[in-house]
């Protein structure tokens, strides 16, 4: 819009609330110029002589400037600042505003916050696959594998002795079940399914006489010269005549392991007479000294023998 065509401003009065927009722009005007020079006519004019003043000062502002307005604008802008119209009025805190203000801003807060999702769900996975997973299939398979190696050994034997023995092993696992202790529970699995593959196994027992091996040794106590232990080497085998690793403990060390030779404790008078069988022709005839029966822990023995073993001679 040029010069020309431009309405004058000294003729606009704002009257109501339907005022053209220019108007309204010139009364902001009038409203704009008076906050900036009130605030030196507060601390200059007593009340009753500032509203005069300001539209003294407003008329030589705009006069100054070539502008013309009307004494009725200048008036409507004092009463205006009185009443603090072309204000802005900050909207009061409220769960609305703050929601809105979430949105406008999720450009800045969402990454962090999908990140910040990610990290926990990641962390909540790692739990369940890694602790609670573990944790749930111990506290459903270790009572399972409890009962069955226990069931393994009920079914091998009718020996209530070995019996006796299952039960307490199985009590023991059942406590470290309800304690929540599956290592010290598997410990007990393990000793069941050891029991039930020894019940399993059955052998001859027979002293070894194979040229080139001893068939049996002896050792002088420390403390005693005079006193001597006994043993016959011996080995297990099956009806097919293969040999049969037997777990063993040593009673040198308290040492246990699976052997398939071991030094089975006698006494003199059962170490002499193999001693004599194999010096006749170099071939022990009566070498079987045990049996052991599917069902039994031990085997029964042909000779004399407290069931001590060695492991090395």
């Amino acid at each position: 819009m040029n010069a020309e065509t431009r309405p004058s401003l000294g003729q606009v009065v704002v009257k109501d609330k339907d005022a053209p927009l220019d108007e309204l722009m010139l009364a902001m005007d009038v409203v704009d110029t008076l906050r900036h020079r009130e605030l030196v006519l507060e601390r200059e004019l007593e009340a009753e002589d500032r509203d005069a003043r300001l539209l003294e000062r407003l008329r030589e502002i705009y006069t100054a400037q070539g502008i013309v307005v009307t004494d009725e604008v200048l008036a409507q802008g004092v009463m205006a600042l009185r009443e603090d119209r072309f204000v802005y009025q900050g909207v009061e805190p409220s769960l609305g505003r703050s929601l809105a203000t979430l949105y406008v801003t999720r450009g800045r807060w969402s990454k962090w916050v999908g990140g910040a999702v990610v990290l926990v769900a990641a962390a909540a996975l790692g739990f369940q696959l890694f602790v609670r997973g573990p944790q749930l299939r111990e506290a459903t398979e270790v009572p399972v594998d409890l009962q069955g190696a226990y069931s393994g050994v009920v079914i091998s034997t009718s020996n209530e002795q070995v019996l006796g023995n299952a039960r307490a092993i199985l009590a023991a696992g059942e406590a470290a079940v309800a304690q929540h202790d599956y290592g010290q529970a598997r410990d007990s699995i393990g000793e069941l399914r050891g029991l039930s593959a020894k019940l399993q196994l059955q052998y001859q027992l027979l002293v070894v006489s194979r040229p080139g091996e001893e068939s049996g040794v002896w050792f002088e106590a420390t403390d005693n010269p005079r006193a001597r232990s006994y043993y016959l080497i011996v080995e297990g085998l099956d009806a097919s005549g293969r040999p049969v690793p037997v777990q063993v403990r040593s009673e040198q060390d308290a040492v246990t392991k699976t052997v398939r030779k071991w030094g089975l404790h006698v006494d003199k008078q059962d170490y002499d007479r193999i001693a004599a069988d194999k010096r006749d022709d170099g071939i022990i005839q009566n070498d079987v000294v045990g049996v052991k029966r599917r069902g039994e822990l031990e085997p029964q023995y042909s000779v004399q023998t407290n069931g001590g073993a060695i492991l090395k001679w």
